[in-house]
């Protein structure tokens, strides 16, 4: 299954091509890959998805938690109905309480509690002092994740885990 996620921003998004493919029918057990990844400006992205294909679109949805939301929220929505647009297919929403839930089981996670949670499923083959990321000269699985790719990532294992059970 290759998955198509998205972090949605008002100026920049984030996204992340995430494949799951099984590799043993007796175990039941399954390799993970992170294809591709980028944080590009949201008229950049419109170009982006719709040059990948045969990927399920994944979006993080801007969801009501009883506070009063402002400019940017409501600009975020427009560029996630554009995203949709230009993928020209099905789509779902990820919600970050979902998340959240899901990868920390706890919904007062932070960013970091979530980036040390997608850390942990993957294997310590790279350099350093977080050998799952890397250094250059020995790259780990999560070489070159950085800020809002990791929330991409996030939605990709919660879609990848959760909606389609794989």
């Amino acid at each position: 299954m290759r998955i198509l996620a998205i972090d949605p921003g008002t100026e920049k998004s984030a996204y992340v091509v995430y494949e799951t493919c099984l590799i043993d029918l007796q175990d039941i057990r399954e390799m993970r890959n992170v294809v591709e990844f980028g944080l590009y400006k949201n008229e950049d992205m419109l170009s982006i998805i719709s040059s990948i294909h045969g990927a399920c679109l994944v979006i993080e949805m801007i969801a009501c938690y009883g506070m009063p939301v402002g400019k940017t929220v409501f600009e975020t929505c427009v560029w996630i109905g554009r995203f949709i647009e230009a993928k020209q297919g099905e789509h779902t929403f990820a919600y970050r309480k979902d998340v959240k839930m899901h990868l920390c089981n706890s919904m007062r996670a932070k960013d970091s509690n979530i980036r040390q949670a997608i850390i942990d499923r993957y294997p310590p083959v790279g350099g350093g002092k977080c050998p799952q990321v890397g250094t250059k000269k020995k790259q780990g699985p999560l070489y070159g994740v950085r800020k809002d790719i990791w929330s991409a990532l996030a939605v990709a294992i919660y879609y990848s885990d959760t909606i389609k059970g794989a």
